[in-house]
Formats: structure tokens, sequence, C-alpha cells
């Protein structure tokens, strides 16, 4: 019997204190599917003494949510968390209707880094941050030419 090793790379985002309402935003705006929510204080196992601020046992420790066929997870961190930075998640979609309602949602109370526009890679193609510090990079998705 041979093992198969399987690598993923998923996305893991820290949200300081506001795990559940990203997650409650992604849901509503983007049709993110929840697949697990674990609170601090339903943990089996209590974190270290000291790890977490005073009145954390509410804040989510670990979630896992879906948007269209891509898994991530997010957590409230141990409250030091500031800012996502150094990183986008590039939201393809299969019109430019899907991405100007996809773009709308996600610049709701966040910061436009690049207007929605046509580019050689996407006939529609736009740069945002949301107002939970996440950037993301909304598209129409048009296959590679071959190589």
């Amino acid at each position: 019997m041979t093992t198969e090793s399987k690598h993923i790379i998923q996305p893991y985002l820290m949200f300081g204190g506001r795990c559940e309402e990203a997650v409650e935003f992604y849901r509503e705006q983007l049709g993110a599917q929840v697949q697990a929510m674990l609170r601090f204080e339903e943990s089996p196992e209590p974190p270290p003494e000291g790890m977490l601020p005073d009145g954390y046992g509410k804040k989510i420790m670990h979630a896992a949510f879906r948007i269209g066929d891509s898994l991530l997870m997010a957590s409230d961190g141990c409250g030091d968390v500031e800012k996502i930075s150094g990183i986008s998640l590039s939201l393809t979609l299969p019109d430019e209707a899907a991405v100007d309602r996809a773009f709308a949602a996600l610049s709701e109370g966040g910061k436009i880094n690049m207007p929605l526009g046509e580019t050689f890679w996407s006939p529609r193609f736009g740069m945002v941050e949301d107002k939970f510090g996440v950037s993301w990079m909304v598209g129409v998705w048009t296959p590679c030419p071959e190589a």
C-alpha cells in the first residue's frame, strides 16, 4: 500500500477580535458557506495561562468557510493582530456582473486600490481592501494561453 502525499496551501486569516463579524460579512456578501466555528471557550484543551486577553473566551479560535470551491480558515488570533498585510486573495468569477457585485460588496466600508476596469488579462478586474483589512483582487476568469 502506498501513501500519496498531498500538499495544500490554504489561507488562514487572523482578524484580531473581528472573526465572527468577518465570516458573517463574507457569508452575506459572497455566499460563503460556514463549515466550522469553534470558540476558545469550547476548546477541549484550554489555552495556556495568559495567552488570551481577558474576556476572549467567546472569540473565534477556528473557523472554516468556503467561497465557491475554495476553503478559507480564520481566527481571532490571540488578540494581537492589527492588520493583514503582504497578501491578496484572488477571487475569480465567471462574468462581469458577478465581478461587479462582489467588488461592490467588498468595497463597502473598505478601500478601493484599483477601480474595476478592463486589463490585458481580464475584461473586468479591480483590487480592494475590505473593511477587515483583507486585500482582494477580483476579476473575470480567463483561461491562460497555451505555453
